[in-house]
């Protein structure tokens, strides 16, 4: 029996780290949004009693080091479902180290394929207890679409859905560290975003006060030579919006006009700024079982 699952990656429309915690975790405020652009995860089971994971990518590690790894032994453990033989199957679209949740993606697509190959019938709930004990990300990436996301990820509030417009992702080719991008912000005073209006904004499903008071802390402390290139563009093209996702490196500009969007995706591309360039919109879903 063989699952196939679509995994969305996703935006931080509003990321403000809102102090430490006793563990040393930082408590956040975020909210983070489903794109079109997804990997996408093939789970079929064996008689191998082992777990056998490839990838479309040879950048990434296929053993334990990888998350969908962990997310499905995590499912095994907390479901108690017996591990008879598992092969995974990864075909990368979301690239990789860059702010848009790609790995945690796929943890949550082999959460939720497991429970669906085994039956398991597990609540929406359960599915993101599992994916929290893997990673921070992972309890979004399940339930996806538009979220207010607190804490260390594991409070979720539903918000209205972020539609009618489009994303263009650029992610330069330099990776941004998440663990530094988190010490650098330790050592430094931060301006915070006005974290209750652009909540009221998302509320009210108002685009342009989404526009006025999105943030994200992590843009004080990371750049990069692109990003000043990458903003230029996104500027001229008739972005609404430009903004970091996560704690780096993708740049994204929302359009109300595709054929903006288009354009601006293909200039980044053309001047050679970014390889790695998309053109997405948002969906209300973070994982599809097809």
């Amino acid at each position: 029996m063989k699952i196939t699952v679509d995994a969305a990656a996703k935006i931080n429309l509003l990321l403000d780290i809102t102090g430490q915690l006793e563990n040393g975790y930082h408590s956040l405020c975020m909210v983070m949004q489903s794109v079109s652009l997804c990997d996408t995860v093939t789970l079929e089971k064996t008689d191998s009693q082992t777990i056998e994971l490839t990838c479309s990518d040879s950048r990434l590690p296929c053993d334990r080091r990888n998350i969908a790894i962990k997310a499905a032994l995590m499912f095994f453990t907390e479901a108690g479902v017996k591990n008879e033989g598992l092969k995974i199957h990864i075909e990368k679209r979301i690239p990789l180290s860059a702010g848009l949740a790609g790995g945690s993606a796929d943890a949550a697509a082999v959460i939720c394929g497991l429970d669906a190959l085994y039956g398991t019938g597990l609540c929406q709930s359960a599915l993101c207890s599992i994916g929290l004990k893997v990673g921070s990300d992972v309890p979004f990436c399940i339930t996806g679409g538009t979220k207010l996301v607190e804490n260390v990820g594991e409070k979720i509030s539903p918000l209205p859905p972020f539609e009618n417009c489009y994303v263009v992702l650029a992610k330069p080719g330099q990776s941004v560290s998440t663990a530094e991008a988190y010490a650098k912000f330790d050592g430094i005073e931060i301006n915070h975003p006005d974290n209750a209006s652009m909540i009221n904004a998302m509320k009210a499903c108002d685009y342009e006060g989404v526009c006025r008071y999105s943030g994200n802390v992590f843009e004080q402390v990371t750049d990069l030579p692109e990003f000043e290139k990458i903003r230029r563009v996104l500027g001229e093209c008739g972005a609404d919006l430009i903004r970091m996702s996560g704690s780096g490196p993708t740049m994204f500009g929302l359009f109300r006009n595709y054929a903006d969007a288009e354009r601006a995706e293909k200039k980044i591309r053309n001047e050679g700024i970014c390889s790695e360039v998309f053109t997405t919109r948002p969906v209300q879903s973070g994982v599809s079982i097809r």
